[in-house]
């Protein structure tokens, strides 16, 4: 079984935003990290993972970490909301809602693994990120620090090693999820769900989130 950290050239943690000599090029993986997954009430958001496409080397992967009350991130708001950059995440409904409500981030285009695998895989009812990367890379992620202390002021090399992981491979997963929609067919019709995700994130800021509205 291949490495789980062997695509990681760098791991980069900045404090409140981006800094302002960074340039990342191309489509951008994207993740959140929270202190727990009750965002209209309750939770904050912690944590924010970019990786942009690994070269020979590997990738470099960026975490900003936010700090409490904190509600703007400029030079990320901007990178994000960049019309000409698609950002790719896994489970996107939760992570462009959590990004509206705390940054007021409008992030735009959008690819979501998670969709784009319940439509292409229609074989399989297994689409967590940790099914994709066994499938697609071979590689089992383990996920034990899914649901430690992301709140927390200095976090730890594991956290560190975990957030990194959530977007290196997501590159990779999404140029095999394409092949699979092209072959079946399907492509338009999850470009089409993608599309929709900012109406959904907006039903569920505005509390609809538990709520089928297209229901009888």
């Amino acid at each position: 079984m291949p490495n789980a950290t062997a695509h990681i050239k760098r791991i980069r943690l900045h404090q409140g935003d981006l800094p302002a000599d960074l340039s990342l090029n191309g489509s951008i993986a994207v993740d959140t990290e929270a202190t727990g997954l009750e965002i209209l009430t309750r939770d904050r958001l912690c944590l924010v993972q970019l990786c942009e496409r690994a070269d020979e080397q590997g990738s470099e992967c960026h975490l900003v970490q936010i700090a409490p009350e904190q509600n703007e991130a400029p030079r990320l708001k901007k990178l994000l909301e960049d019309k000409n950059r698609v950002k790719i995440f896994h489970y996107a409904r939760f992570d462009l809602a959590i990004l509206k409500k705390a940054l007021d981030i409008q992030t735009a285009p959008v690819y979501c693994t998670k969709i784009a695998s319940k439509i292409a895989r229609s074989y399989s009812s297994a689409h967590g990120l940790k099914d994709l990367c066994k499938e697609f890379i071979g590689i089992d992620m383990s996920k034990k620090q899914q649901c430690s202390d992301w709140g927390r002021e200095k976090l730890s090399e594991a956290q560190k090693q975990y957030a990194a992981l959530d977007v290196v491979y997501l590159h990779e997963i999404k140029e095999q999820l394409d092949a699979m929609l092209m072959r079946e067919e399907r492509t338009e019709l999850a470009d089409e769900c993608f599309l929709a995700l900012l109406t959904r994130v907006r039903l569920d800021l505005e509390g609809w989130r538990e709520q089928d509205i297209f229901s009888h």
